[in-house]
């Protein structure tokens, strides 16, 4: 939808999940513009400024205490930006610490998105769209404008924020297919992705089941995956039972030893948990 203001029941009910975990949590939401009226690379522009805005203002400076995520095409442009920061010299200094994506859209255009049965989504208007913010053929396959053309398993390696990928999607989705491929090519590229493709559901199923869903239970079961996730890599304290109840395609595994989540804990929860955006 491009708009912060359309996210806003989905950030209020994320942040209110992760008050548990973390002692001061602060999301900035970026609100960047829309296509046909702007195209590449204005919103490419816009998401670094906004991450250079987030860095700036990091109380001790440590970008890893940064958690960068996006639904449809706000993934696309995260995996742009970390594809970008991947080419800066230096970049291990300013990568996030984790990246979640909600449907990513990532390949604008691509045979592989294919109309479904279930999905709200059309394959020809995703490729309008697509067309559109790239302004030239050619750049469709440039990896900053359409990252699923990045086929270079180093890149994508060095683009990877700290902790990895937490990716969600329907597996109805017209998307579906270039959503796969990016997480293979992740796996390949030794990258740590955790991943819940929910069997049946349509694209950005999690935001979409805010609206849709009656029960609190069932409203928020996206949110409260996308907390336990990001709760769990930070280290800040492991997610409740009740934060994932009701998932059976996430894994949320165990990545580190309590030995070293208590090392990690004692060196860092300054930064990760005083970490505010002014």
């Amino acid at each position: 939808m491009g708009s912060a203001y359309f996210y806003l029941e989905p950030l209020l009910a994320l942040l209110t999940l992760m008050q548990p975990h973390w002692r001061n949590p602060v999301i900035f939401a970026l609100d960047y513009d829309l296509v046909p009226e702007k195209c590449y690379p204005v919103q490419l522009s816009q998401a670094k400024a906004g991450y250079e805005y987030v860095l700036s203002n990091l109380v001790n400076g440590e970008s890893e205490s940064v958690v960068v995520a996006g639904d449809s095409a706000g993934a696309t442009l995260i995996l742009s930006l970390l594809l970008y920061l991947a080419a800066e010299p230096n970049n291990e200094d300013r990568k996030p610490g984790f990246a979640t994506l909600i449907s990513p859209w990532v390949s604008l255009v691509s045979e592989n998105n294919r109309d479904t049965a279930s999905d709200f989504l059309s394959a020809a208007s995703l490729h309008l769209y697509g067309s559109q913010y790239a302004r030239k053929k050619q750049y469709l396959s440039d990896p900053l404008v359409s990252p699923g053309s990045c086929k270079y398993l180093d890149w994508w390696a060095r683009a990877a924020p700290c902790h990895g990928f937490y990716i969600t999607f329907g597996g109805e989705e017209v998307l579906g297919p270039e959503t796969r491929e990016l997480i293979s090519k992740l796996k390949k590229a030794k990258v740590k992705v955790m991943v819940n493709e929910e069997p049946g559901l349509i694209h950005a199923w999690a935001i979409a089941r805010l609206f849709l869903e009656e029960s609190d239970e069932e409203r928020t079961k996206g949110m409260r995956q996308l907390a336990a996730a990001i709760s769990r890599v930070h280290f800040i304290e492991s997610p409740t039972d009740s934060a994932v109840s009701g998932s059976t395609a996430v894994e949320l595994p165990k990545l580190y030893t309590k030995g070293e989540v208590e090392a990690y804990a004692t060196e860092t929860a300054k930064a990760i948990t005083a970490t505010t955006v002014a």
